[in-house]
């Protein structure tokens, strides 16, 4: 890693660790020991601008002093948000540099939604309300998913947007199974069951996914306007990628 890398590093694990204590203060909203944590568009940013590496280290070590300061369990940070947070965002940052194809993405991604529909009506232990909300929120999230896609046609963002279903389904499928087990084995919690398992899941993957693929392009967009030289930087390193490939 570049000084400038380290650089990143630094305020991606500042800026996750701030945000989430200010926002878990004002919104303290769980679901099976998971937060609410909108702030997951913090480490996606900086996967994006600088790396998968210094977004993934960043997530990770920025969660666990998260964990920390909000009085959290650590262990269970250490096997379900450290490791979540780390595969998610490197996956993001990795895959956004990838040149990704329109059409097994959409397609693949319209037949993930309406499994998620499906499953989460009829599998987990959530109440019809909450269902029929996270149903609204896996067709909005697949309706924005489609708009840089497909519509605009912007292979930059098309990358992005991937990446972030990849990577956000990913750390969602970890603590989905890691979280419940935690409690079977170290709490009092209930044995494991794969409701509880997918209940977590859903929840965790549709009340970040929209921050994501909603407010990552502009905000990329705007940090790379204000400063041109990471925008050349990536696209130099998107070039080295491709040549690799």
């Amino acid at each position: 890693m570049k000084s400038l890398d380290i650089a990143g590093l630094a305020l991606n694990i500042a800026l996750y660790v701030v945000l989430g204590y200010i926002f878990y203060t004002l919104l303290p909203i769980s679901f099976g020991g998971v937060r609410f944590w909108p702030q997951v568009i913090v480490p996606a940013v900086f996967a994006v601008v600088f790396g998968p590496l210094v977004g993934g280290v960043g997530a990770a070590v920025g969660i666990f002093i998260s964990d920390a300061m909000l009085g959290n369990n650590l262990l269970l940070s250490l096997i379900a948000g450290v490791t979540s947070n780390f595969v998610a965002f490197y996956l993001i940052g990795y895959i956004a540099k990838k040149k990704i194809r329109w059409l097994t993405p959409v397609v693949a991604y319209g037949i993930a939604t309406v499994a998620f529909i499906y499953i989460g009506y009829a599998y987990t232990d959530l109440d019809f309300w909450t269902k029929i909300a996270f149903m609204g929120v896996a067709v909005a999230s697949y309706i924005i998913f489609l708009v840089p896609v497909v519509v605009l046609r912007n292979s930059r963002w098309r990358s992005f947007e991937v990446g972030s279903i990849v990577g956000m389904l990913s750390g969602a499928a970890i603590i989905g199974v890691t979280v419940p087990l935690f409690f079977q084995y170290f709490g009092a919690g209930d044995a494991f069951t794969v409701p509880a398992a997918l209940s977590i899941f859903f929840f965790t993957f549709f009340t970040e996914i929209p921050f994501v693929l909603v407010l990552g392009p502009p905000i990329i967009a705007a940090i790379y306007k204000a400063f041109p030289s990471l925008s050349r930087r990536n696209q130099q390193s998107e070039k080295s990628v491709k040549n690799s490939d």
